[in-house]
């Protein structure tokens, strides 16, 4: 197994979102079955001065766990049906965290969490640790599109018109 490090988890979202980009999402599901993904599409958002980020509003429940070091799992429901899956990255009380948007075959965050059954119980989730959820390191992309965020309208366009979705091109691993 070549899970990503915690050096890795460490640097800042941005520079994490296009880093992941190729690398393997591994889930492990209640019945033992084990899947691999490519992740193809990550959205950046960076602590509380980015507008666009969960904790912009400062720390709160919801957003306690993008208060840790990097590494850890950050789920959050929306439309009372889909749990978004990100990665929280960066320094202990720096809060950031990167979106995963895409997995192999499967475009769309609400669809990435359906797929990957997410729930309640992966919040704080330890990507070093966990036997249910990790990434695993794959050689670097070659090709990356970057473009701004989307689903974020009430971000001012300062925050809103950055490119920090970084979308994996086809068959960009291949020498």
């Amino acid at each position: 197994m070549n899970r990503l490090s915690e050096i890795f988890y460490k640097q800042d979202a941005v520079t994490v979102a296009e880093k992941l980009l190729g690398k393997i999402l591994v889930r492990t599901f209640d019945d033992g079955t084990t899947l691999r993904y490519r992740i193809t599409e990550t959205e950046a958002y960076l602590g509380e001065e980015d507008e666009a980020c969960h904790a912009s509003k400062g720390k709160t429940e919801r957003t306690k766990v993008m208060y840790s070091e990097g590494g850890k799992v950050y789920v959050y429901l929306i439309y009372g049906m889909y749990w978004l899956l990100n990665v929280v990255t960066g320094e202990e009380n720096n809060p950031q965290a990167v979106l995963i948007r895409g997995i192999e075959n499967i475009v769309g965050s609400g669809k990435v969490g359906r797929a990957l059954q997410m729930n309640k119980s992966f919040y704080g989730e330890d990507l070093l640790t966990s036997t249910r959820i990790y990434i695993e390191n794959a050689p670097e992309t070659k090709k990356v599109t970057v473009a701004p965020r989307v689903g974020i309208d009430y971000a001012s366009p300062e925050w809103r018109l950055k490119n920090w979705r970084f979308i994996l091109e086809s068959d960009s691993t291949k020498e």
